[in-house]
Formats: C-alpha cells, sequence, structure tokens
C-alpha cells in the first residue's frame, strides 16, 4: 500500500522516533536498509518497542498495576489487529504498523504469538528450556520473521511468502538476539523485575544451563544466519549484516564477562562494524 496521506507520512515519523530514542545499535543498522524497506521496519520496532513498555517499562514506573498492564496490553493487541483490517488507527504507532503490516503480509500468524510472549512477562518470572523456547519465539523470532516480510515484500503488489532458508535464517537471528540481551540483562532482569528468561545454572550442578552453552547456542544461531543473509535483497543486507556484527561482537565480550555489569560495544567498534558491513564484507562466523 503506497503511502499518500500526511497523516500515514506522520504516523510513520512516530514510529522512527521511537528507534531513535530507544535503540543506538538497531537505529544504526537501520539507517543502513534501503528507503525501499526502512521506513516499514522502523514501525515493526516501534510497535514492538511501546508492547514491551506496557509490560517491562513505562507503566509500571508510573505505578500501573499488573491487572492494568494486562488490560492494557490486551486492548494494544485488539487495536492492532483493528487497525490492519480497516487499514486506520487513531494511535500513530499502531497506524504505520499497519501499513506495514497490510502491504508486506504480516498477519496474526505473526503478531499473536509476539502478543502471548508480551503477556507472559506478566504472568511467568522464571523459564525452563520449553518456556524460553516458546517465549523467544514470539518475543523474537516472530518480530525477525515480521521484518522479512518487509524485506521480500515492501514495494509490491501482493505480499509472497519468503524462501524457508530465509525464515530459518531470520528466526536464528532473532533467537541470537534475544538470547544476547538475556544475557547481558540477566542482572537487572532478576534484580529489577524478578525474572530469570534462562535459568541459568552458574555451577554447572543445578540442572540448569550454564552461561557458556548459551553462549554456544548463540554462536550457532548466528552463524546459521550469517549463511541466509546473502539471500536477502541487496537493499538490506548491508543492515542486517551490522545487526548481526554488533550482536556477535556483544557475545564475544559476553564470554569476558562476569555478568556484573551490562556488556556494551564501544562506539568506534560499532563504527568499524558498520563500515565492513557497508564495503560489502560477508558476516563473520565462529569458527572464521
Amino acid at each position: 500500500m503506497t503511502t499518500t496521506t500526511p497523516y500515514d507520512r506522520c504516523a510513520q515519523d512516530a514510529a522512527a522516533a521511537v528507534i531513535s530514542s530507544y535503540s543506538t545499535s538497531f537505529a544504526l543498522a537501520t539507517r543502513l536498509l534501503g528507503p525501499r524497506v526502512r521506513t516499514h521496519v522502523r514501525s515493526v520496532y516501534a510497535l514492538v518497542r511501546v508492547a514491551d513498555e506496557i509490560v517491562d517499562g513505562a507503566a509500571a514506573l508510573k505505578g500501573v498495576s499488573a491487572q492494568e498492564q494486562r488490560d492494557l496490553l490486551d486492548a494494544f493487541e485488539a487495536e492492532t489487529n483493528a487497525a490492519v483490517e480497516r487499514r486506520f488507527s487513531t494511535d500513530l504507532v499502531i497506524h504505520a504498523f499497519a501499513l506495514a503490516a497490510v502491504e508486506c503480509g504480516i498477519g496474526a500468524d505473526l503478531t499473536r504469538p509476539f502478543f502471548a510472549s508480551m503477556r507472559t512477562d506478566l504472568e511467568r518470572s522464571r523459564h525452563d528450556a520449553a518456556s524460553h523456547e516458546e517465549y523467544v519465539y514470539g518475543s523474537a523470532e516472530v518480530v525477525g520473521l515480521m521484518c522479512l516480510q518487509v524485506f521480500v515484500n515492501a514495494g509490491r503488489a501482493f505480499p509472497v511468502d519468503p524462501d524457508p532458508g530465509l525464515v530459518e535464517g531470520a528466526r536464528r537471528l532473532g533467537a541470537a538476539f534475544q538470547d544476547v540481551n538475556f544475557l547481558r540483562d540477566f542482572a537487572d532482569d532478576r534484580g529489577r523485575l524478578g525474572r530469570d528468561y534462562l535459568g541459568l545454572d552458574g555451577g554447572g550442578t543445578g540442572g540448569g544451563e550454564t552461561r557458556a552453552a548459551v553462549l554456544d547456542r548463540i554462536d550457532a544461531d548466528l552463524d546459521v544466519a550469517a549463511v541466509a543473509i546473502s539471500g536477502l535483497p541487496a537493499d538490506c543486507r548491508r543492515a542486517v549484516t551490522t545487526a548481526h556484527g554488533l550482536f556477535a561482537e556483544l557475545a564475544h565480550r559476553l564470554r569476558g564477562d562476569s555478568g556484573d555489569a551490562r556488556v556494551s560495544v564501544p562506539a568506534p567498534v560499532k563504527a568499524t562494524i558498520a563500515a565492513k558491513a557497508f564495503a560489502g564484507v560477508p558476516p563473520r562466523r565462529s569458527g572464521a
């Protein structure tokens, strides 16, 4: 669907402001996307970010109760579904997402598990292997699949299904991103929110995963994603390669970290990763 109205542009500008306010790494990678896809990817991220704030951040800080957070999330999901159907919302972020969803074929098969995982944050504080897998699918893998729908379908008259290899790569990249974030935010998630997404067993004796095992899984996911990136449309590869490189660097730094402080990638290193991606250097694999 071609954007033609001032309201559409206003909504998309609002979505772009969300990404620029929250994530320096993701904002950097998104700037490398071609104009065909950049706006819709920002719109996807904005919806994800607002939903996360309902269950993880701003709502609780303002004194919103857990039940009120559930009600807000339910209403946000319902309005998202309705906006995709009618192609309009008075909520600017949802309206921008609906524009992307209609043009690119993002349906309830992707939004439903996403909102289910967001709802889990209000219902469960500790995860085992099975619940972790389900949570990561909804909170991260489907976000990768939403972006893939944009990569493949933005500008098309009718959306098509992405190649299965690209689907697998998008899921694995999303899972790697989420597990990296779980590790780097482990202390805050446990201390501030009372949540343990990984069920880590630091000594290797309690039945949970070790930190090293999670990092090995992240590396394996990043390796699968690295192979898939070459099959993406040309105007998406630099951005996805940059995002892949940033999280691979975070994973590398997490291996040498005690977990007491939040690991980050210094700005000069980020710039180097982005410059290599811009020059067409393929994503690095863990064994390379």
